[in-house]
């Protein structure tokens, strides 16, 4: 690098903070951009996972086949808003392509490449800064019916194996040793160690705002509506609150970068999956360790602030109102999992995860544009996000990332 570049981050979610403080401590001028506060979406809203054994995508093979029966299942983790199908068409068609086993193991090397060292990654975001108190180590549990229910999930868990994510399988009184809160009709757990969780992502976000602003960045709150391109190369962002110039902008928007790639003709596959939580703002009893409830497919992660419980996939739109058939689900399976817990008050949300038809993000620069992409993680954003910051700065900056990113290629569809 020659000299200090102008860059503009669009979105304040885990990936534009991280990018933000990378391409600051690069030694340049950063402003980040957002038209809420830090983390007001699904940065706020996730599990809090650090899900480095996340390498299985959701379109594994079989998909095509069972699909429309798990959205027929009121039991099964996966809604539809049905007024949203005919958009969606083109999307699903996509993603069933890729439910194949040569699909998965692209898509699989390409997460383990990106998730392997998540908690190093946060550790080192947060290191010597007050966002480093959110950054908790914590094995994982996976939390079945029986030990039939565990051996169903074998697909998964040969994967997991293959990229180094070892289990230990847990039967008999040795549960209730390990979680007492879970039920007796828990007859199996699997267990992963070695990863890690966040005790408040909402506070965490504005934690690593703060960083940002001390190391000498910018937090400026408006609405992004445009790109001013000079010679086919950026030269300002433009905005409600009036042009930002700069050398580079990185576009890590989430669901809404869609519509900014569009403004450079680029029509970018992102589709929304509608993610819900249950949150206990104060319950009785925490469980230890962060665990998947194979039953209804949400995790119930122990935090600073409560009890998170949040999962469950519903293909559909923006509508800011939570859809009551998911959320019935989560409540269910928390009732099933943790019979002595009162769940009422339990606060309800909605969020918008932004999916790309083959599981993985776009990351780089978006032709010879000089905005580099950084959005489409799907369910492993939190996970994923400290290092594809790292990598936005690296190319940025003039360096060569260490690894492989073909797979995440922001030009490929």
């Amino acid at each position: 690098m020659s000299k200090p570049l102008k860059i503009v981050v669009i979105g304040a979610g885990i990936v534009g903070l991280s990018s933000a403080i990378w391409l600051r401590r690069a030694g340049h001028e950063v402003t980040l951009v957002d038209k809420d506060h830090p983390g007001a979406g699904a940065s706020f809203g996730n599990a809090g996972l650090l899900a480095q054994w996340g390498v299985t995508p959701i379109n594994t093979p079989g998909l095509a086949r069972n699909g429309l029966k798990y959205l027929l299942d009121p039991n099964a983790p996966l809604f539809m808003q049905w007024s949203h199908l005919p958009r969606l068409v083109p999307w699903l068609l996509k993603l069933l392509s890729n439910a194949t086993d040569k699909g998965v193991a692209h898509m699989s090397g390409a997460l383990h490449t990106l998730l392997h060292d998540s908690l190093a990654q946060h550790q080192s975001l947060t290191r010597g800064t007050p966002a480093a108190s959110f950054v908790a180590p914590s094995d994982f549990l996976f939390v079945y019916e029986n030990r039939a229910g565990f051996e169903a999930e074998n697909y998964g868990w040969d994967k997991r194996q293959e990229f180094g994510h070892e289990l230990e399988v847990i039967e008999g009184p040795a549960i209730r040793e390990i979680e007492p809160m879970l039920s007796p009709d828990v007859g199996c757990l699997a267990r992963t160690r070695g990863h890690g969780h966040i005790l408040n992502p909402g506070a965490y976000m504005q934690a690593l705002a703060d960083v940002l602003v001390a190391e000498g960045g910018r937090y400026l709150q408006a609405e992004v509506t445009d790109f001013t391109m000079t010679g086919g190369r950026i030269t300002r962002v433009e905005t409600l609150g009036g042009p930002l110039p700069c050398d580079h902008a990185v576009l890590a928007a989430g669901i809404w970068s869609k519509p900014l790639m569009a403004k450079l003709g680029l029509k970018v596959p992102l589709e929304v999956e509608r993610g819900h939580h249950l949150h206990l703002p104060d319950p009785a009893q925490l469980p230890n360790t962060p665990m998947m409830i194979t039953r209804g497919k949400f995790v119930a992660t122990p935090m600073g602030h409560g009890l998170r419980c949040a999962g469950t996939v519903e293909l559909g739109g923006l509508d800011p109102t939570p859809s009551k058939a998911p959320l019935a689900l989560i409540r269910k399976g928390m009732k099933w999992a943790f019979p002595e817990l009162d769940i009422e008050g339990a606060e309800e949300w909605v969020g918008f995860r932004p999916s790309t038809p083959d599981s993985l993000p776009l990351v780089g620069e978006v032709g010879r544009s000089g905005v580099f992409a950084a959005f489409g993680h799907q369910h492993v954003g939190l996970t994923g996000g400290p290092k594809t910051g790292r990598w936005v700065a690296e190319m940025i900056s003039g360096r060569r990332p260490n690894e492989d990113l073909s797979a995440f290629d922001a030009n490929r569809f």
